[in-house]
Parts: structure tokens; C-alpha cells; sequence
């Protein structure tokens, strides 16, 4: 195999826009033939970390269609944006470069920077619907990409500190007050949370409050006009958020997101409220430490009548609409959409793959699975709330901080979230 170039977050924006020029396109179903062209595919990512984990992934690809030759680039995820945006929009950009879902998908396709693969890739039909959802155009309906994983949110725990207190997993309310009451008495911060980084925390609300507001149900009626956000469930879900405070280190809101997960990893806390993501890092960062998960029990009044995981599409696999390898571009992106690629995904990458017929060796993946299984819902705000600004996870991160501080209340929040949201949602009924 060719040796891979790699394009990582501390080169600037100038060099990685003078990548070199991609092959000329090979014919439709050449790669299988020793004879087709030899075509370079260059891949773009926001994953640093999964630079290896993609070469071998690639390496499968590249074995079975030989001429192929598929180039994985990474670039620091909070620079990514900026440089695949000016890299679709110049010559230079990917092959097939990661996209966003929903919401920030959108500015790509308005873009004209995506080609359309409607009845161009197989087994589309076969994704689940909110999944494949993430990869299409608001306006048009069209899908412009090959979904890559699905991310459910609940909570980790750490094996290890539970079984030396004592404690099981709760499932019922009171049990989830008094383990955390136990931890917090025992000096064991009971829950790693980084509220001075926003994102985390619309997710954190909806780990133990979307059963409160009604999860799935709710979701349905707000848009469809019946209710928003000021809605008195949805406040109450927030109060829970409020309420979780006591169970953290003091100054929450001065924890980054990076601390928080080495207080877990390290044993300073015993969860960590978090999406299936974490769990790579988790196992890499600390090995030897059992990990487990569970969906938070229904609080006090809640609209769910069981435990609820929220989940949402992550990330998707396009094609540049100015690639000039499109046709080999497309063949790869059809293998994308292949079980093949999704337990490749599964086994190397440790992520939930967004085709079905996968299956998970991995005990924390497979019980992570499971707890979505059994409790499915949409990660509200993230996969309903991005198409227009302020985005709704954006005005509800800041105003958890603000609670956080004192500065504001469940009701103030909510208040703000609607109004924010209302600039540019209009309910479909």
C-alpha cells in the first residue's frame, strides 16, 4: 500500500489547500479491473485521532479494488469547518470529505459544494429515517451523503468505584438521588461535567431530563405548534438539570470539557454524563478501568413511562461536487453503505455504525446499544434545532452556565431557548 499523506490540525489553512491535485477519474466499476487507471481518492476528517484506525480501514477498501488508492487526511476538529468550507469552494477540497449532520450540513448543500447520490448508492433505504435524516437538504429532500454513526447519550459509570461502595446501578429515581448522595458523602465526586465548554451541556439535559419533558412525544408537538419550549414539562426538565448541580465540584462552570474527562478516567468521579463517543477515549485513556452505562431513571412526574437515551446522527460521508474522480468516488461511497464498512467502523473506530446488521463485541458498546434500544428518542435540540441562529443547543448551553451561576433560573432559560429558536422555527402542523 502507498503511504498515506496526512494533513493534521497544526498545518495551516494555506497548506492545506495546496494538496495535490487529485488523479483523473476512473471509469464506473474500473477499480475492480488491474488493468483501469490508477485513481487517488483523498478522504477529509475532523477525527485526528482515528488517523490509524481509517488507514486500516482503507487498507480493506484499497486490497479489493486495486488502483485505488485512498488518501485519509485529519485536521483538528475546531478548525475543520473553516477549512473544508474554503477547501469545497476552491479546486483543492477532498474526495469525499466528513460532513456535519443536519443543520450544519445545510450551509454545504446551499453551497452547491455536494453532489446528490439519490439512486447513485445503494442501500440508503435501509437506514433508519432520523439517521439518514442528518444527511439530507432541508429544502430539497435530497440525500447528499452516506451516514456514518449513530451517538446515544446516557450514563457511564465506573465499575470499580461502584463495586468498592457498594452500589448498584438505580432504577428508580430515589435510588439515582441516594447513590449520588453516597458518593458525595464517601468524597467521590458523583458526576464529571465540563460546563465551561457549552456544547456538553444541552446534552447533559437531555441525558436526565428528556423522559421528564416527554421525550420522543414532545418533540412531535413542538414542531407541529402544540407547545414549546416554554412548556411546563420542559421547564421542569430543567430544574432537574438545576437540581444535578449539587452532585458536581463546586465550580462547575470553571471545568473544561478535557477536565472532566480525566476526573472520570482518573477516578475523581464516578460518571460521566456522555455520548457513545466518549467510549474510545474512555478505554484508551484508561485501559484498566470497567466501564459501564445506564439510562437515567424517570425523575418525579415524567411525561416518558420508561428510561429514554437520546441519540443523533454523527457525521456523514460526501462527495465534492468539483471532484474530478467522481464515478470512483461514488464506487467507495457505495461500499460505505455496506455492512462490510459498518463493522469495520464497529471494531476499529468503537462507534454505533449507522447500517444495519452490525454487530458489537465490545461489552461497553454492547450494553450501551442496548440501554438506546430499549429507550430510544432524538437528541432534541441538536437534530431539530441547528437550521437557523442562534442555534437552540448553542442558547441552551449558555443559559445551563447561567443557571449554574445563579444568573438564571428554569424558567428564564426555557424563555430564552424559545425566543432564540423562534428568530427562524416556524411549526409545521
Amino acid at each position: 500500500m502507498r503511504q498515506r499523506s496526512l494533513a493534521v490540525g497544526a498545518i495551516a489553512l494555506s497548506s492545506a489547500l495546496l494538496l495535490s491535485a487529485c488523479a483523473p477519474s476512473a471509469s464506473s466499476g474500473g477499480s475492480a479491473d488491474p488493468s483501469a487507471e490508477e485513481v487517488t481518492l483523498t478522504v477529509w476528517s475532523w477525527r485526528t485521532e482515528d488517523i490509524e484506525k481509517y488507514n486500516k480501514i482503507f487498507d480493506v477498501y484499497e486490497e479489493a479494488h486495486p488502483g485505488v488508492t485512498v488518501e485519509f487526511e485529519a485536521f483538528q476538529n475546531t478548525e475543520y469547518n473553516q477549512i473544508l468550507t474554503t477547501g469545497l469552494a476552491g479546486s483543492d477540497g477532498p474526495d469525499i470529505p466528513m460532513v456535519r449532520a443536519y443543520g450544519q450540513l445545510q450551509p454545504n448543500i446551499q453551497a452547491g459544494q455536494l453532489e446528490p447520490i439519490d439512486g447513485k448508492v445503494e442501500g440508503l433505504d435501509a437506514i433508519a429515517p432520523s439517521v439518514l435524516a442528518g444527511a439530507k437538504g432541508k429544502e430539497d429532500g435530497k440525500t447528499y451523503a452516506v451516514p456514518l454513526a449513530t451517538q446515544t447519550l446516557q450514563m457511564f459509570y465506573n465499575k470499580g468505584i461502584f463495586e468498592e461502595q457498594g452500589l448498584e446501578v438505580p432504577t428508580t429515581w430515589d435510588e439515582f438521588i441516594a447513590l449520588n448522595t453516597e458518593l458525595k458523602d464517601a468524597g467521590i465526586t458523583p458526576i464529571a461535567l465540563g460546563a465551561k465548554d457549552a456544547w456538553i451541556l444541552p446534552i447533559f439535559a437531555d441525558i436526565v431530563g428528556s423522559a421528564r419533558y416527554g421525550g420522543t412525544d414532545f418533540e412531535a408537538a413542538v414542531l407541529d405548534g402544540s407547545k414549546d419550549f416554554t412548556d411546563a414539562d420542559y421547564v421542569a426538565s430543567l430544574q432537574v438539570v438545576s437540581d444535578m448541580q449539587e452532585f458536581m465540584v463546586p465550580d462547575v462552570v470553571g471545568v473544561s470539557y478535557a477536565d472532566s474527562q480525566i476526573q472520570f478516567t482518573s477516578g475523581q468521579a464516578a460518571q460521566f454524563p456522555g455520548g457513545s463517543f466518549e467510549i474510545a477515549t474512555f478505554t484508551t485513556q484508561a485501559p484498566d478501568m470497567e466501564i459501564g452505562s445506564y439510562q437515567v431513571p424517570l425523575p418525579p412526574k415524567a411525561v416518558s413511562d420508561t428510561p429514554i437515551s437520546p441519540a443523533y446522527a454523527d457525521g456523514n460521508f460526501a462527495i465534492n461536487s468539483k471532484s474530478k474522480n467522481k464515478d470512483a468516488a461514488f464506487e467507495l461511497l457505495n461500499w460505505m453503505a455496506t455492512a462490510e464498512f459498518g463493522q469495520l467502523v464497529a471494531d476499529e473506530l468503537n462507534q454505533f455504525s449507522a447500517i444495519p446488521g452490525v454487530n458489537y463485541a465490545d461489552p461497553v458498546m454492547k450494553e450501551a446499544w442496548s440501554n438506546y434500544q430499549d429507550g430510544p428518542a432524538s437528541y432534541l435540540l441538536l437534530v431539530n434545532f441547528r437550521y437557523g441562529e442562534p442555534q437552540g443547543t448553542a442558547v441552551l448551553g449558555e443559559q445551563i452556565q447561567k443557571m449554574f451561576m445563579g444568573d438564571a433560573d428554569p424558567t428564564s432559560a426555557a424563555t430564552a431557548l424559545q425566543t432564540g429558536v423562534s428568530q427562524w422555527f416556524t411549526p409545521t402542523p
